[in-house]
């Protein structure tokens, strides 16, 4: 009888590479702060940073083909008064980014297409209401404009970035620090990990726990939790021996997991990024120097260790492209952006193939960055699967629009009564003066930029006739 002795994967001969010196991100300061969040977050436009920063927090926001040595003085997006803790870029909108701090604030900023010229130190909304710091932040997968913030108050925020209010406030269901929290594929429910060792799934708008977990992994230190896009949950943690697991849930029966894999008894926190497209998982460790990848199926074991990434220098954190950032002419199924203690590291996940045509196997449909949903439609109940896009012909951006933020006020009810007094037609002021607020809005940001180049031509000017005059003197 026939007997395969080796599993048939397209994935098994995926390799790493490290892109070469100049190429890299150089020169940066990456943050020191003790926090066991990723430190980096990439879209197919930008990558940030956080950085150390004096008096407050900051990150960096670089185009991703500013490459080579960051000068010190490059300009920082720089509103917050404690240290930076986690970044996330909108889904569904490449030069918005949400950013949450020790000083207990959600910042949304808006960068510029072309990224900065000068610092930036005004959000265009800021989210208060956490009482301690925020330390995870992350977008909803479908629904414009909805960003989940947890805190070491042990509560979970839902805004409405577009109003700037907290609609849902899940205040008792974690007694302790939240180390974890994930959206899954649609955005209806949410999964948690907390230092009570209790992994909870949620569904936020009903305010409830659909299924929890005691003891998923069985040590003291960080557990980490998300979804799989087949409503499965994986997670990673450390055993009652100190040695690092993961493990796969079916979150109906969650008294047994579907798998435990034992790896190994290194301390730092395992940081999962998944692609749903694949099902590959990849695990970083904090501190540790390789990505380690799995490829999670329906059949026993389920998790397949795929193969090892090994460097020599430890990561103090790492980034993780979307999958419309990839450059599909080069079958590359996953980037990172692995920090350093002074640099930012790509590294390309690439599956080696003989043909230059489209592997359509390696690259399905992969969610846009269109959302399914309006905010006000997901609160009221909706839920939408992610619009898919093909990447046959490379990922083409389209234009974004600006993130608008409306304050709900009492004043601005008030026109309303009087509806009946007035002849006009209030439609046709509205949309009239619609186009006329994102003009000016526009106008502004040119002119701030205009300025600042001004500034920065004149600077370098002094700085140019002192050289000359310092070359005069020496010519003498």
């Amino acid at each position: 009888m026939f007997r395969r002795v080796v599993r048939q994967s397209k994935f098994r001969h995926v390799f790493g590479q490290a892109v070469k010196n100049d190429q890299c991100y150089d020169d940066i300061r990456v943050s020191r702060v003790t926090w066991d969040s990723a430190f980096c977050a990439v879209n197919p436009k930008f990558v940030a940073i956080i950085v150390e920063a004096s008096g407050g927090g900051a990150f960096l926001v670089l185009p991703l083909h500013k490459t080579g040595r960051i000068d010190k003085a490059y300009p920082t997006v720089c509103g917050h008064t404690g240290p930076v803790l986690d970044i996330d870029w909108c889904p569904h909108n490449d030069q918005v980014i949400a950013s949450g701090s020790e000083d207990c604030t959600i910042m949304v900023w808006q960068i510029p297409e072309n990224g900065l010229v000068t610092s930036m130190s005004e959000p265009v909304v800021v989210l208060e209401g956490h009482s301690k710091r925020v330390g995870i932040i992350t977008w909803h997968p479908t629904a414009r404009n909805i960003l989940l913030s947890a805190g070491c108050d042990n509560m979970i925020m839902i805004w409405n970035v577009g109003t700037g209010e907290a609609l849902i406030t899940l205040e008792d269901m974690h007694p302790d620090v939240i180390y974890s929290a994930c959206w899954n594929r649609n955005g209806s429910l949410i999964c948690t990990a907390c230092k009570d060792k209790k992994v909870r799934v949620i569904d936020p708008r009903k305010e409830e726990i659909i299924a929890e977990k005691d003891k998923a992994h069985e040590g003291a230190r960080p557990m980490r939790a998300i979804f799989l896009s087949d409503g499965n949950v994986f997670t990673t943690g450390f055993s009652r021996m100190s040695e690092r697991q993961l493990a796969l849930w079916n979150p109906q029966n969650m008294e047994e997991p579907i798998s435990v894999h034992e790896m190994d008894t290194s301390n730092g926190v395992l940081l999962p990024f998944y692609d749903p497209d694949t099902n590959v998982v990849y695990l970083c460790g904090k501190g540790d120097s390789s990505i380690r990848y799995f490829e999670i199926t329906d059949e026993a074991p389920y998790v397949h260790y795929l193969n090892t990434f090994t460097t020599k220098e430890p990561q103090r954190g790492m980034g993780y492209m979307t999958k419309r950032g990839l450059d599909v002419n080069k079958c590359e199924i996953a980037r990172f952006y692995k920090l350093h203690e002074r640099k930012c590291e790509p590294i390309i996940m690439t599956v080696p193939r003989k043909s230059d045509l489209f592997q359509d196997d390696l690259y399905p449909d992969t969610a846009g960055p269109d959302p399914a949903l309006e905010a006000e439609e997901w609160f009221e109940g909706k839920n939408g699967e992610p619009i898919l896009i093909s990447l046959k012909h490379g990922y083409i951006p389209g234009k974004n629009r600006d993130l608008k933020v409306v304050k709900k006020n009492i004043l601005d009810n008030k026109p309303k009564m009087s509806k009946n007094t007035e002849n006009t037609n209030p439609a046709t002021k509205t949309a009239t003066s619609a186009p006329s607020i994102k003009g000016e809005a526009k106008l502004d940001e040119v002119l701030k930029e205009i300025k600042s180049l001004r500034e920065l031509v004149s600077s370098q000017e002094k700085r140019i006739a002192k050289l000359e005059e310092q070359l005069s003197q020496m010519d003498i």
